[in-house]
């Protein structure tokens, strides 16, 4: 079979309609939402499909009826009309001062100035006013105006001298579209986050947030039935060159990609980065991690008590998911507002919430071992991938020798010198390691073990003692039954007893 375009490197709708790529229909949903609201707010992680969501929204607006042949929208919408439309995307570069937005402004704001005029002003927003309304007197039509990546200014600066005059200068750009609301037929702002509505969001107070919306769960991502629809084809072919069925392929997909939930009664939605680049190079990879690491995350951890064991599983409320970034008290807005977490299920008024899939739970992982163990990320993976290399040859003494000198090699912070601080090293490093082996784990159906580490051959059950001895360790293994569950089974058990001397 001819293999399908699939574009990844692209987000805009005109060149993936035009070279016949591969395109998950949302057209149904987006023209619900341009017909259900005025100014809508959508909250995603990054990679998850919001520029593209953005190009749809724009070559929608500006009639461009042929990119929609064969898609629902082509089906809706019978009018057509052309609406003059202002596309401003936000994230091109790395922010750090106030005059760095201001050029990325007239950037996107001068190629509109030579269509309509330009305001005899350097002021975003009084720029922005002249355009909006320049183009209804021109069109006969009111102006659309659409955000990619509103916040990406903001989160680069978070906590810094530079956030509060960035800020203000953003507020001042977006106060335009409130007061132009008659010159204006639809305004979408997308981002990662919400930022408080006293200071972005209460220049637009009429704005609408559908981020924790059912109706609009599915807009962004790839669910389940379009993979198997649309996708199939890709799968299909992913089996053959692997030598594996079809449901593998799936199932494995499925664990990699998966599980993302925006409301409690989403269905379960892939990351379409992620899911995609899987299927176009038909390998398993961590691909939404390697487009650049949790900057955010790993400046913001230093603010917060963050227990990594404790991410499986935890409560949270709806109050929590959707707090303003800025005045978060708690990890948890951070946490899933860019996607490293995601809801597991809803009762009682509470969210349960947990990694949605291992590509993300090691990416997190991968993210936050630097801080804990003081090290580059290089000396970190550099680590694990010897430490699996000695027990994928059953060499236990190598896996403990490199182990010990790991953790000698951990700069001395008084701060954090103690028993809790090197159990969530612990737990880091064996986590990170079902990246590179079958299954890593702690709970057993017998009981619970520090880690447990199963490859090809060989399943490798750690007890660790602080200020204990290894026979201790072993003999907890015993007692516990911690192993029994693989005795049973063709691979070789191997029982590691660890003291640690803190």
């Amino acid at each position: 079979m001819k293999a399908r375009n699939i574009r990844v490197t692209t987000s805009d709708f005109g060149n993936i309609r035009r070279s016949n790529g591969i395109y998950v229909d949302k057209t149904s949903l987006i023209y619900e939402m341009v017909h259900d609201d005025f100014a809508i707010f959508l909250s995603r992680p990054r990679r998850f499909g919001k520029s593209l969501l953005v190009s749809v929204l724009q070559a929608y607006f500006e009639g461009k009826r042929e990119l929609f042949d064969g898609l629902a929208m082509a089906e809706l919408e019978q009018e057509w009309v052309q609406f003059p439309v202002f596309k401003f995307d936000l994230s091109p570069i790395h922010y750090e001062r106030p005059d760095q937005l201001a050029d990325v402004l007239d950037t996107g704001l001068a190629p509109y100035e030579s269509i309509y005029g330009r305001a005899k002003s350097d002021n975003p927003g009084l720029r922005l006013h002249n355009l909006i309304r320049r183009a209804c007197d021109k069109t006969g039509q009111q102006a659309v105006v659409l955000v990619d990546e509103y916040d990406a200014p903001l989160l680069d600066v978070m906590r810094e001298e530079a956030f509060d005059p960035l800020r203000d200068m953003l507020q001042g750009f977006y106060k335009v579209l409130k007061e132009s609301t008659a010159y204006l037929r639809f305004v979408f702002l997308t981002g990662i986050t919400k930022f408080s509505q006293l200071s972005i969001f209460s220049a637009l107070s009429n704005l609408t947030d559908i981020s924790l919306d059912p109706k609009y769960a599915a807009i962004c991502g790839i669910t389940r039935d379009e993979l198997v629809t649309t996708l199939m084809p890709e799968v299909e072919a992913m089996a053959e060159k692997r030598g594996q069925s079809v449901e593998k392929i799936l199932s494995d997909l499925k664990k990699r990609y998966d599980g993302y939930h925006f409301t409690e009664d989403c269905p379960d939605i892939y990351n379409p980065f992620s899911l995609l680049n899987c299927l176009k190079h038909q390998k398993f990879r961590n691909y939404w991690y390697s487009t650049g690491t949790p900057t955010l995350l790993t400046k913001e951890i230093g603010h917060y008590t963050i227990k990594p064991e404790d991410l499986d599983h935890f409560n949270a409320s709806e109050m929590e998911l959707n707090a303003p970034m800025e005045r978060a008290e708690t990890p948890i807005p951070v946490l899933y507002q860019s996607g490293y977490v995601t809801i597991k299920s809803f009762k009682n008024g509470r969210y349960r919430l947990g990694f949605p899939n291992e590509e993300v739970r090691v990416s997190f992982l991968k993210g936050l071992m630097p801080y804990y163990s003081k090290l580059p990320e290089r000396e970190n993976i550099s680590f694990i991938m010897s430490l699996m290399d000695a027990l994928d040859g059953r060499d236990v003494d190598q896996a403990m020798t490199l182990m010990r000198s790991f953790i000698s090699s951990i700069p001395y912070n008084a701060e954090r010198q103690d028993e809790a601080h090197y159990k969530t090293i612990f737990y880091l490093i064996f986590r990170i390691a079902s990246e590179f082996c079958v299954r890593t784990e702690e709970c057993t159906a017998a009981g619970r073990t520090d880690a447990l580490i199963e490859t090809d051959d060989t399943v490798f059950v750690f007890e660790f003692k602080l200020n204990g001895t290894a026979e201790e360790a072993l003999k907890q293994i015993d007692d516990k039954g911690y192993a029994i569950p693989y005795e049973a089974d063709d691979k070789k058990v191997i029982k590691i007893g660890v003291s640690f001397d803190k």
